[in-house]
């Protein structure tokens, strides 16, 4: 019999690694320590997370990067093939595959997909995203559309029926016109593997709500994070659903809270890959005179230091207590990124996951 999905677990609050099969991470950093993303490192991860227990392993889809001294994000695995090793070196942990849906056609995305969820005895994930990077769109020649979650639909219309009885199959939409479609084999999650999308736009979450199973948002403060599940919820229950909320955060855990701050500090500030950050913050120029210049400079700091995805920066307990409060505003778990995960995901899980227990966020 299949066991549940991970992310199905029994633990309050579930756990993931996120965006370890590109280079940096989620940084933007020069400090000698970034992470290289080599498939060994990938790997080692990878099984440091399995044997923790943590749930998912979360990439990022990346074609070009963002510059600067170390040509940010340039470097990054493909992820379906680099879902499909981890999945034969790992026992437990749920491994996703973050797919553009215009640049993957959804034919081959179904037998991708149920490919890895065979080797991965039914852990395999989707993570799907409608809309990115026009420059990185265009290097396959494609354009982005306006109704970008119409195209989602379909696609994840054609998918689920891939996996279906009712075959061969045609189908005529907007953007799929398909004959004679046969796709086996199946996944072994039904009707289809589990997905997730982050999405920020009404209609992006309106799409989520209707397709998928989580969905992953941020926030600026833990007060203002309620909100956003309220939103879900609505969009959620509205569709007739019910849609897992998560959120990312970058982590730096140290033994005490002056040594993770001044780390946060070096790798973030004063070491900075500061062409690559004007890069990736390029799209957020025009929004910088609505904030003064501490905000401003706070946000500079979150994206070099994590994207800008929310801090959990300190000490073990510190963590765990930000965890606390992330989690009774309705969130049900988290993607984590490091500045460097195999140097830094071992102490976290000896120290935060007992605490996690001790607080009732873990059961294992």
């Amino acid at each position: 019999m299949l066991k549940p999905h991970p992310l199905k677990g029994p633990n309050r609050f579930k756990l993931g690694v996120f965006s370890a099969n590109a280079d940096g991470g989620l940084a933007i950093t020069t400090v000698p320590e970034r992470w290289p993303a080599r498939w060994t490192d990938n790997l080692t991860a990878a099984q440091i997370a399995d044997r923790a227990g943590l749930e998912f392993f979360l990439p990022i889809a990346r074609w070009r990067g963002y510059g600067g001294k170390n040509r940010v994000r340039e470097w990054s695995f493909e992820t379906f093939t680099w879902a499909a090793g981890l999945a034969a070196a790992t026992e437990q942990i749920a491994l996703f595959m973050t797919v553009h849906v215009p640049v993957v056609h959804p034919i081959y995305a179904a037998k991708a997909l149920a490919t890895v969820d065979h080797i991965a005895s039914g852990r395999a994930g989707l993570n799907i995203v409608c809309g990115w990077s026009p420059a990185e769109f265009g290097m396959f020649g494609i354009a982005l559309h306006e109704d970008g979650y119409t195209q989602a639909g379909e696609w994840m219309d054609v998918i689920e029926r891939c996996y279906g009885d009712d075959q061969p199959f045609d189908f005529e939409g907007k953007f799929y016109t398909l004959k004679d479609v046969v796709s086996r084999p199946a996944a072994l999650q039904a009707p289809r593997p589990v997905t997730m999308n982050a999405a920020f736009s009404p209609h992006g979450r309106d799409f989520a709500a209707a397709h998928c199973d989580f969905l992953f948002t941020t926030f600026g403060t833990i007060e203002d994070a309620g909100k956003h599940a309220a939103d879900v919820r609505q969009r959620a229950a509205a569709a007739g659903r019910d849609v897992g909320l998560y959120t990312v955060c970058h982590v730096v855990c140290r033994e005490t809270q002056a040594e993770a701050e001044a780390y946060y500090h070096r790798y973030a500030v004063e070491m900075a890959d500061q062409s690559a950050l004007e890069t990736r913050m390029s799209g957020n120029r025009h929004f910088a005179s609505d904030f003064d210049k501490a905000a401003f400079a706070e946000a500079q700091k979150r994206f070099a230091g994590g994207a800008g995805s929310y801090p959990l920066v300190g000490t073990p307990e510190k963590i765990v207590e930000d965890l606390l409060a992330i989690s009774a505003q309705g969130y049900a778990g988290a993607a984590l990124s490091f500045v460097n995960y195999t140097y830094e995901l071992p102490f976290f899980t000896d120290r935060v996951l007992p605490l996690m227990r001790e607080a009732g966020l873990r059961t294992a």
